[in-house]
């Protein structure tokens, strides 16, 4: 995810409607009030003459306030340039400060809550920062002309520094300061020309967290040492839906630095003055489960359910009904050649580098949060049911996270409600930190479902899809939603609906069923696109082989003739700076992937030979469209890592469960990518005017086909699985 999202998920139906329990305060409906209101009840919203997300020093330093956290992306850097090229303010002396968790005020406006997610962060700030910046600056410029009786329109702004030119006055920031912070805000700033821009779309916009990170100041949650601090862990069930039937503590309470030991609903925790007693305290734990209501099949025997439901041999039935989510034309009319596949994918680990962890204090009537926080408002809302207060009243100090990619934003907040329901048990406002190990989050966290996609296409008499049979069987992330599920899941079939091969195909029969699975999966970067990106890419590729057309051009194409301009775009740009058809190097083959995701199309061609049957990867040229490029260097860097991370699922990923057990417990077990074994990445973007779009996670889906697409020019074998390499 990042995180989540589509247009109608983090609550459910929409992402303006919050969740349901949350209008409940004290058992009386609120009338008349926002869900933002609603759910900032309780909390402080007083702020400075700039309003909420700008603070200007005595010494005119400016720090931006950033509703989004940052968890490695790096946007920080791009929300703090929005706001300084408005604002003309010297970008050497711009600051990023994280803002409180106030919905009211700091909600993201494509879900309604504050969070971060979606790839979402610089889009749904974009306008709102703008006129921010754009608001302070005409404040100093109307605090100028006053002071010097000049008119406004003869004020210019740069580098922290207003001037007058008729009269060659001047002052920075720090002087103007008293009398800007009296000038009443305009109600609808003027906002600069894109044109205009000096820092916006250049390589100044570097990441403001940098320095921070590399010398160790930088806070995280390990970080955390409170006075009178305790530490917590939890001892899971080893199978998802079992619960606690007794548990002997007697052992784990001889072990030295061990306080006490509390039942929770998750299960035991261990409660002591260090990490290392609580592990070693949660190891002398003796602990029987009731496994009645468990999941016990192993994900082999998950993935033939899903075989069988996509084939017709088990039916469907009125609780798992098919979904159709395209559709047009009549399929029993489809005749012709054609083509078909089926894809399987596992479930995948979020494996962020920074585990799960959270310090809490919860006393009478007051509850405090300090770690790196996705979705604030839904932790505010899970910690206030726990705690008995008013959402707004529970204090989140959002710190910097190692990762998430989507693995931090759960509706549940589990990671979180297991810290609270701990210090609750301690009370007295002690602070508890709850240390999740590598394993806990391998074996008790979320995952990527498991995923069959099966493709039957039939040809026109050039070669080009004349109907298209889709069948997607997944387990649905959505369902337990708090605003309760939608009629479809967006997040399933998200990348194979609205695609643009389906737009330039006569006939669709596109259907979706979604099976229980008592396994809690979740979105993982770029989430619905993990998998439709591959099985419609892999599958265009195949159809070009079968039609005797080059891959690329057999997209130019369907592009043409969907109206599919950007993915044009981006594919030209890719194919121009690999030389495309330019044969690759001997011993090399390349493959082309492109799609979109969270507002942005991606395209990348991919270098790769069979090293012992393992794909080896050289040279990868991306190219992207993600509207108005706020740091060049930035969306290069999500590039990367997008590529990366996802090259990584597709060689290796892989979470298997034996009995109901995850088998995989560590990175010795879960593989991941080496730095030997990443490619080198070269990004090139496709101007554009129009408002940013997403770069955290499309970067991430298209790797796997153009590798799979690689491989199939080279040996003309089509790949029906994922992982690359078996286990």
């Amino acid at each position: 995810m990042n995180a989540p999202l589509t247009p109608a998920n983090i609550t459910g139906a929409t992402r303006r409607e919050v969740v349901v329990s949350a209008t409940l305060v004290g058992g009386a409906l609120l009338v008349g009030c926002s869900p933002g209101d609603l759910l900032s009840v309780g909390a402080k919203t007083e702020f400075g003459a700039f309003g909420p997300f700008i603070k200007i020093g005595a010494d005119g330093a400016v720090t931006v306030v950033s509703k989004h956290i940052e968890f490695g992306q790096g946007n920080h850097a791009g929300l703090a340039a929005i706001v300084a090229e408005e604002l003309d303010a010297d970008w050497t002396k711009v600051k990023v400060e994280q803002a409180p968790a106030i919905a009211k005020v700091y909600a993201n406006t494509g879900m309604g809550v504050q969070g971060t997610g979606g790839s979402s962060a610089i889009s749904n700030s974009w306008d709102q920062l703008r006129k921010a910046g754009a608001s302070a600056r005409a404040m100093f410029v109307e605090a100028a002309a006053n002071k010097w009786s000049a008119p406004v329109g003869e004020i210019s702004v740069k580098d922290s520094v207003v001037s007058h030119a008729g009269s060659a006055k001047s002052a920075t920031f720090a002087e103007l300061l008293p009398d800007a912070a009296k000038v009443t805000p305009p109600a609808a700033p003027t906002l600069k020309d894109p044109k205009t821009f000096t820092l916006i779309g250049t390589d100044k916009v570097r990441r403001k967290d940098s320095q921070a990170k590399s010398d160790g100041t930088a806070r995280f949650t390990q970080d955390v040492h409170l006075p009178d601090m305790l530490v917590a862990m939890v001892a899971h069930a080893p199978r998802f839906g079992a619960k606690v039937a007794t548990f002997d503590a007697a052992e784990a309470k001889k072990v030295p630095g061990v306080v006490e030991v509390y039942q929770i609903p998750t299960g035991v925790a261990v409660v002591a003055e260090n990490t290392w007693a609580a592990k070693k305290g949660r190891d002398a734990l003796s602990v029987t489960w009731n496994e009645d209501a468990a999941e016990k099949r192993s994900s082999a025997t998950i993935l033939a359910q899903y075989k069988d439901l996509a084939s017709g041999k088990t039916p469907a039935t009125d609780k798992m009904k098919w979904q159709a989510f395209e559709s047009k034309g009549d399929i029993t009319k489809a005749t012709g050649d054609a083509f078909e596949a089926t894809y399987d994918f596992p479930f995948l680990a979020h494996a962020t580098m920074e585990p799960m962890n959270c310090v809490a204090q919860v006393s009478m009537g007051k509850a405090k949060l300090t770690f790196g926080s996705q979705i604030p408002t839904v932790d505010q809302l899970n910690t206030a049911k726990i705690v008995a207060m008013l959402p707004g009243a529970v204090e989140i100090e959002t710190l910097f996270a190692g990762g998430s990619f989507g693995r931090r934003a759960n509706f549940q907040s589990d990671y979180v409600a297991e810290c609270v329901e701990i210090a609750k048990k301690v009370g007295k406002d002690r602070p508890v930190k709850l240390v999740w190990t590598r394993e806990d989050d391998m074996t008790a966290g979320y995952f990527r479902p498991i995923v069959h996609h099966t493709v039957r296409v039939t040809l026109d008499k050039d070669g080009y899809p004349a109907s298209w049979r889709h069948r997607v069987v997944t387990q649905s992330i959505m369902k337990g939603s708090p605003m309760g599920e939608p009629k479809l899941d967006e997040t399933a079939v998200e990348g194979t609906k609205g695609s643009p091969y389906l737009k330039a195909t006569p006939i669709v029969d596109a259907q979706l069923i979604q099976p229980d699975v008592g396994v809690p999966v979740l979105w993982w970067r770029s989430v619905g696109a993990t998998h439709t990106a591959f099985a419609m890419e892999h599958t265009i590729d195949q159809l070009a082989r079968k039609a005797g057309k080059d891959p690329v051009e057999y997209r130019r194409a369907i592009y043409t003739k969907a109206g599919a301009n950007r993915h044009l775009a981006v594919l030209n740009l890719a194919a121009e700076k690999a030389g495309w058809p330019k044969a690759a190097a001997d011993g090399w083959s390349r493959g082309v992937a492109v799609h979109e995701s969270f507002g942005s199309v991606v395209a990348q061609i991919a270098e790769v030979k069979l090293v012992d049957g393992v794909p080896k990867l050289g040279k990868v040229i991306t190219a992207v469209d993600c509207g108005t490029a706020i740091s060049p260097d930035q969306i290069a860097a999500q590039m990367e890592g997008g590529t990366c991370y996802g090259l990584s699922a597709a060689l290796f990923g892989q979470v298997t469960l034996k009995d109901g057990a995850v088998e995989q417990t560590n990175f010795d077990t879960y593989r991941v990518l080496r730095n030997t074994e990443a490619p080198t990445v070269e990004t090139y973007i496709v101007p554009s005017g129009n408002a940013p779009s997403g770069v955290g996670e499309p970067g991430t889906p298209v790797i796997a086909p153009a590798v799979a697409n690689a491989i199939l020019a080279m040996t003309g074998q089509g790949t029906t699985s994922l992982p690359f390499v078996k286990a």
